[in-house]
């Protein structure tokens, strides 16, 4: 249930060909967000601790644009958006097949890779809808 590693180098033209390839321009502040989001492992991350993160490293952004890029990045694939209850939201650099746990006290999310959970008895859309994916968030709190 380790983080995947990603780029840990990540060049301005890296940035900026992986947000090019996603259909966004790379404007200076979703290179800049892109920039801390996607160099080292995979993460979880907040509107408000990105923006946290950002500010504490010189960045001049406001908190509307972190949300504002966070789901630009997410409507392009480039981040997977897991809600854990309606007034919690996090993105995820992982997009691939897996699940989270999620510990309440502590407002964390870990990776459950896709192979390790089995989900059954999926209902069938309704006519003219598709199923695109079931999310599955598992509570836990530690002994």
């Amino acid at each position: 249930m380790g983080k995947t590693p990603r780029e840990t180098n990540v060049t301005p033209s890296f940035t900026a060909e992986k947000l090019r390839a996603a259909g966004l321009r790379p404007t200076r502040q979703r290179m800049e967000l892109a920039g801390h989001l996607f160099a080292g492992l995979d993460r979880h991350v907040t509107a408000e601790s990105l923006h946290d993160e950002v500010v504490n490293s010189g960045i001049k952004v406001s908190l509307a644009t972190v949300y504002n890029t966070l789901h630009q990045f997410t409507a392009a694939g480039l981040l997977r958006q897991v809600v854990v209850d309606a007034a919690r939201g996090y993105f995820d650099t992982n997009t691939g097949d897996h699940q989270h746990f999620f510990l309440e006290d502590e407002g964390m999310l870990i990776d459950i890779p896709g192979d390790a959970i089995q989900v059954a008895g999926v209902p069938s859309a309704p006519p003219g809808m598709l199923v695109d994916r079931v999310d599955v968030v598992v509570r836990v709190r530690r002994t």
